[in-house]
Formats: C-alpha cells, structure tokens, sequence
C-alpha cells in the first residue's frame, strides 16, 4: 500500500513544515511593514491575548465549532476520538461523549438545527477516512451518519444556504480528488455533485452572499504544485465554473468573508515548500468575478488562522513562515506567536501583539461576546500543543 503510505507522509509533510523558535516568546518582530512597504503611524496595539484553560489533551488538526449556546466544540486531532468542550463563562474546557472514529484534520460543520457534523480526515488504521458523524450538542454525545462516496483528507466543507453542505477535494487513496459532494442533514446521505476543474486540497472555500461558494487555490498533486485558480460553485445547478485567477498560487491560505461581501485570502505557501511562504494577501470581488492585491502581511505565514471580528477587521495569527521546505531544515524559528489586523476600509495590516505560545494549525473561534478562542496547534520547540489563548479586542 505505497500509494496510502505516501499519501500519509504527504499529510504529515502539511501538517509539520507548510501548514502548519522557541515556544513562548511574545516579542514583536523587529521591523513591522505595512503592505506599500512604508512604516506604520503606529504600532500601538489593539486588543490583548491572555491564557485561558488548557484543553485535556495535546491536538492539531482538530476542528473547533462554536455551538448555538456559546460553547466551542473541539474534535479531533488526536487518534482517540476523544472531545471537549470549552464554555467561556468559566474558561474551562470539560470532556464530552467521544467521536465514533478517531480522526485528524476532519471537517466540521455546524448545521442549521444545531448540531454538528464530522467528516473524514485520517485515521490510525484507515489513513484517510469516507465515514462522517454528527454531534448533538443536547445529549453530548457522537453518532454515525452516511459516508461520503470517497475517503477524503483535506477537503473543505461549506454550510450552503438551503443547509446542505458542500464537500470539496481533498486528498484520497489515490491521490488528490476534482470531485465534490453534498451532505443533507434532513436525510443523512451524501449525494454527487458536478467536479471542479482541478484537483485541489488544502484549498479554501467560502461562502458568498448569493449563495455560491468560491473555491480558491490548494494544491493540485502530490508534488506540491500549488494552484493559482479558482472556481465557483452554484448549488442551483450543482456546477463549478471559473473565475480569477489568483495573482499568486498559494495553499494553506486563510479566507475570510468581509462585511461587504469581499473574500480577504491571506498567506499560504507550498506543500513540499519549492518556494517561501507568502507574506502577500489579495482580495476577490465577487461582482466582477476578479482577484486584485491589498496590503501584505506583517510576515509570512502558512498554516495560520483568520478569523473576522465583530467590527469586521481581521485578526491573523501564528503559522509557520519564511524559508522554502527542506528535510534537514530546522523549523523551529518559523513557528510564530505574532498576530495582526487587517482592516478592510484602509487595506492594511498592522501588528497586534502575540499570543503566549507559538501556533501552527491550530484552531479560532469567534466567540458570542466577541472574544476570540485560539487553541492547540503546533508550536515549534515545544511541539504539539494543548493550551489556548484568548484575544480580547
């Protein structure tokens, strides 16, 4: 099974070098630059990152859902099926009924009548998972739903607006997936839709407000040949068709929906690292169907997080960044704890401090009273992580 055992390294590969130094610093990078390349006004910081409760158990790749009651679902990245539950009230996390299967970088969605659905992943006897469960929140516990028609690692998934959901690429037994399909929760079956253009995984998708889904970026094989186009999905008509592309090719980038309707895609690098990862962020407007370039990042970052805040900046933070993948490099001065704002009304990023340990793949959660969840993750010298942060804007 060479192709499986491959296809594994592959995900570890992701996990450990691009999608994601000594733990614990919370310096400022030496020379903050704004996306012209000029020096900010200020560097005065805007908002604060404190602990909070650690988690019960060392994670990355885990999902992280926040649940109708304010409470974060976190699920997966470990092999024992094991799940908790942070309740912001207390700052505390607290065990909650166990996933069917173990599994690592599955995908979560909450569904419309609250309750959460789990899909593929790896696990440890199957390194790339078909089977998706579904949590309720009101019983804590996990429970089987139909499988997807493919094992799937490194899809995407999309709460259509009907309360459907798109699955989307990924990585199979046999290498990288064009095909998608729907989920529909009223009967627990997934169903076939059209195919994209490419095969793509570790690529984003995000919902717009008419309804489709932009599909951007990933990575095309198992080369690390990353892709610079982009697709949009009409769930209408259950088609992919072109848009963009992409001024650059990037996976492992972050998207975040803006409040008018714009898609910010930040970041992102290559698989097997053949060049850096990137500092530069572009913006898609879904009324021309075109992508155009807005202000870099304070540094680069692949493997990080974005996460919108309820005054609709953007709060970028942790990943890995800088120099091209190599398998005698030392990773560990790329992970970082910095963090920074993208405010949408001037295009630019500014520096925001750092989190109180470096993080890589790690989770975000925009909470109900408007704080942000970062937790887990993986973290340079001090590896994988189950602490988490909170940021306070």
């Amino acid at each position: 099974m060479k192709v499986v055992r491959n296809i594994w390294l592959i995900a570890m590969v992701l996990a450990i070098a691009a999608c994601s130094s000594n733990a614990g610093s919370t310096q400022a990078p030496p020379s903050i630059q704004t996306g012209d390349g000029s020096q900010p006004a200020s560097t005065r910081s805007q908002g604060t990152f404190s602990p909070t409760g650690s988690m019960a158990s060392i994670r990355h790749g885990q999902t992280a859902t926040l649940l109708p009651d304010g409470r974060v679902l976190i699920a997966g990245g470990t092999y024992d099926g094991s799940a908790e539950v942070y309740d912001p009230k207390t700052g505390t996390f607290s065990p909650t009924g166990s996933m069917t299967t173990g599994r690592v970088y599955p995908t979560a969605t909450l569904l419309p009548d609250g309750r959460v659905l789990i899909a593929g992943g790896g696990g440890q006897v199957s390194p790339v998972l078909a089977s998706a469960e579904i949590y309720d929140p009101k019983t804590g516990t996990f429970s089987p739903t139909g499988s997807m028609a493919l094992p799937r690692l490194g899809q995407t998934a999309t709460l259509l607006s009907d309360g459907r959901v798109l699955i989307a690429g990924g990585t199979g037994q046999s290498g990288n997936i064009a095909s998608a399909e729907v989920y529909d929760p009223k009967t627990g079956i997934f169903s076939p839709t059209g195919s994209m253009s490419a095969a793509r995984w570790c690529h984003t998708a995000s919902l717009l407000s008419d309804g489709r889904v932009l599909i951007a970026g990933g990575s095309v094989d198992a080369y690390g040949q990353s892709l610079a186009s982009a697709e949009l999905y009409d769930p209408k008509t259950g088609t992919f068709s072109p848009t963009g592309p992409m001024s650059a090719a990037r996976e492992n980038a972050t998207a975040s929906v803006l409040s008018d309707g714009r898609v910010l895609i930040a970041g992102g690098g290559n698989l097997l690292g053949r060049y850096p990862n990137l500092a530069s962020a572009e913006l898609y407007d879904p009324k021309t169907g075109t992508f155009s370039p807005t202000g870099s990042m304070t540094r680069a970052r692949a493997g990080h997080t974005a996460t919108v805040l309820s005054d609709g900046q953007v709060l970028a933070a942790g990943g890995i960044g800088g120099s091209a993948y190599s398998s005698s490099a030392d990773y560990s001065s790329e992970y970082t704890a910095t963090a920074e704002l993208f405010d949408p009304e001037t295009g630019v990023f500014t520096f925001v401090g750092s989190m109180t340990t470096h993080r890589s793949e790690h989770t975000a959660t925009l909470l109900s009273d408007g704080r942000v969840l970062l937790a887990g993750g993986l973290g340079g010298g001090s590896g994988l992580q189950a602490s988490a942060d909170l940021y306070q804007p």
